[in-house]
């Protein structure tokens, strides 16, 4: 989580939040990321995203539909699925193979 934490929390300076925001809201998403203060939109990514990682044999046409219902075109929902599920699956690899993060992914800013 500290690899992506930290570069969400770029992501988000480029995006105009300020440190202490982008860290707030990276602190929210990892304490419980149901509970983090985001747009309808985000909420739906997430809840989405967070199904496809957790329970992904649960899945189905309405987790799409829900993402539809928020704005999300095709274009968008296909971009959103192929990015949680590839960091499912590199975060995977790192685990099984035991790989270690880079000194300088241990930083918070």
């Amino acid at each position: 989580m500290r690899h992506h934490g930290a570069g969400l929390r770029a992501a988000l300076r480029q995006h105009g939040l300020t440190p202490a925001d982008a860290d707030a809201l990276v602190a929210a998403l990892v304490a419980d990321p149901a509970t983090a203060v985001v747009s309808p939109a985000d909420r739906a990514m997430l809840d989405y995203a967070l199904k496809l990682t957790r329970t992904p044999h649960l899945m189905s046409a309405a987790d799409v539909d829900s993402l539809r219902a928020v704005g999300f075109d095709d274009v968008a929902i296909h971009d959103i699925c192929a990015v949680a599920a590839y960091y499912a699956f590199v975060n995977r690899i790192a685990d099984g193979l035991g790989v270690e993060l880079e000194p300088r992914f241990g930083e918070t800013r």
